[in-house]
């Protein structure tokens, strides 16, 4: 028996890093998935690597920033599975520099895909969810949320917007049984993260962890009691600089 047994999840930015990896955990413990993203053939490889390790995934290609793609998204989920219990908001995007030199291009596919999208997928999840009689929503935020960074301002302006959208969302979704929760990773080491080691960047060189300590803190998140919430989880490496930092 599965933790997450008879639950159905909408996933974005499930077909690689922290989405990915919380997909496939869930998936493990029972969940049907959906993954979202706009990249088709990676969603694809990730949906088809959970069926082969005998989960039930469905791939479904999409831009989270537009509204008839997202509409789109959650009426396949409903049309495939008939419900939807969960809904993890991971897709996301990082632009920076200095502050003077970001191009309004860079900002708008930053906030789009970072604070546009969830709100989106809320929304969405809202008017199944409060008729259904509750449901549990995770933001992907950051520890960028509480503890910015130089030459990250789009960024960090996002995660904190998600922070503050996830606290809104708390609000009005509680008496509908509701969950909303924001999950705040510190340096995980996801794809990007690879590749930056892989050419010597130095932010990529400090302490990592593995995605699965993400996953399992998401597990967590949607398999506590109905009546409670974890409102705000954060999640970093033991000796990554956090408290404090330049």
């Amino acid at each position: 028996m599965g933790q997450l047994d008879g639950k159905v999840a909408i996933i974005t930015g499930g077909g690689s890093g922290i989405g990915k990896g919380i997909a496939e955990l869930y998936a493990a413990e029972g969940c049907s998935v959906v993954l979202a993203g706009r990249k088709a053939e990676r969603l694809e490889a990730a949906a088809e690597a959970i069926r082969a390790a005998g989960g039930i995934a469905l791939a479904h290609p999409a831009d989270v920033s537009q509204e008839d793609q997202v509409a789109e998204l959650f009426a396949h989920a409903l049309q495939a599975y008939g419900r939807l219990d969960i809904v993890v908001n991971s897709a996301g995007a990082f632009d920076g520099g200095w502050l003077e030199d970001i191009p309004l291009s860079g900002w708008q596919n930053v906030v789009n895909a970072n604070l546009t999208g969830p709100f989106l997928c809320i929304r969405e999840a809202f008017r199944i969810m409060k008729p259904a009689g509750g449901g549990r929503i995770i933001n992907i935020g950051s520890i960028s949320a509480q503890r910015s960074r130089e030459r990250s301002a789009p960024y960090a302006a996002t995660k904190f917007g998600v922070w503050g959208l996830t606290q809104a969302a708390a609000l009005e979704g509680r008496d509908y049984g509701i969950a909303v929760s924001a999950l705040h990773p510190g340096n995980t080491m996801v794809e990007r993260r690879a590749r930056g080691q892989a050419e010597g960047r130095a932010a990529d060189e400090e302490p990592m962890f593995d995605v699965e300590v993400i996953a399992r803190t998401a597990l967590l998140m949607v398999t506590l009691p109905p009546e409670a919430n974890m409102l705000e989880a954060i999640v970093l490496p033991l000796e990554q600089k956090y408290i404090g930092r330049g």
